[in-house]
């Protein structure tokens, strides 16, 4: 029988407010067993590019990332944002440790091509491989593994990779090793049958519901990727997949299954 993993994907604002952080890690904590986290922090990327003079532009929600944005995402993914978590698990008695995709080599990448519609995201990645055996050689050793969401390309190249695309392909790989579950963490309880009433959450969904509530229009607009990837991950042999709030990681939310 594989031991549990909890892998944790936390949004960027929630990361990136003290209250909010605190009152995730207070969650964090409690749950049971070995960890790890990968999180975001886009908006303190766009509000520390601005400062710099430098435009944020995007597409289809996605950041281009040319060379000077690249640099803004490293220094705030892998430092800014991703010391203070660590900074403060350590002082809760964690051996946390930040990663990107770069050290240890764990998440590999490909420079994503130009699209068909012409539009070039610049130096950002899309996911090749995960070594999963490098992370869980950290978990043994007692340590809680940070994530930020930048990845190794080509060359010794970082590229700025989707949080979502990190957590989800590091649950799968991770798997082969583990009963993995994965918590994406937004602003709300977990998906919700009125998007008005932040009590109507959806205790769990399944593919078969899933269709229906996109027919119906119940579920639209950013929930849906957040599903997509959710599935995309069960497919991959993650066991369980949740979709809640920073503060509600204990007591849990939609519960999504194949």
């Amino acid at each position: 029988m594989k031991q549990s993993l909890t892998l944790v994907k936390v949004g960027g604002k929630i990361v990136e407010e003290p209250e909010s952080l605190a009152t995730l890690l207070d969650g964090f904590i409690k749950i049971k067993g070995p960890k790890m986290l990968v999180h975001g922090g886009g908006r303190t990327a766009t509000e520390i590019a601005g400062r710099l003079g430098i435009e944020t532009k995007m597409a289809g929600g996605r950041r281009i990332t040319d060379a000077e944005m690249l640099r803004v995402v490293t220094m705030v993914y892998g430092g800014l944002v991703n010391k203070n978590i660590v900074s403060s698990l350590s002082a809760k008695g964690y051996k946390a440790l930040g990663l990107t995709g770069a050290d240890m080599n764990v998440i590999r990448s490909h420079k994503r091509p130009v699209t068909s519609e012409g539009i070039d995201f610049g130096f950002v990645g899309d996911v090749d491989s995960v070594d999963q055996d490098a992370i869980a050689m950290l978990i043994e050793g007692g340590v809680t593994p940070v994530v930020a969401p930048l990845t190794l390309g080509e060359n010794g190249c970082l590229l700025n990779t989707n949080a979502d695309t990190v957590a989800g392909e590091t649950a799968k790989a991770m798997s082969r090793l583990y009963d993995v579950t994965l918590m994406f963490c937004f602003e709300k309880k977990g998906v919700l049958l009125d998007g008005n009433d932040d009590d109507s959450v959806i205790p769990h969904i399944d593919t078969q519901l899933y269709e229906q509530l996109k027919a119906e229009g119940i579920v639209s607009g950013g929930m849906l990727p957040k599903l997509e990837n959710s599935f995309a991950a069960l497919r991959g042999g993650v066991n369980k997949v949740v979709i809640t709030r920073a503060d509600r990681l204990a007591q849990g939310g939609t519960v999504i299954t194949l």
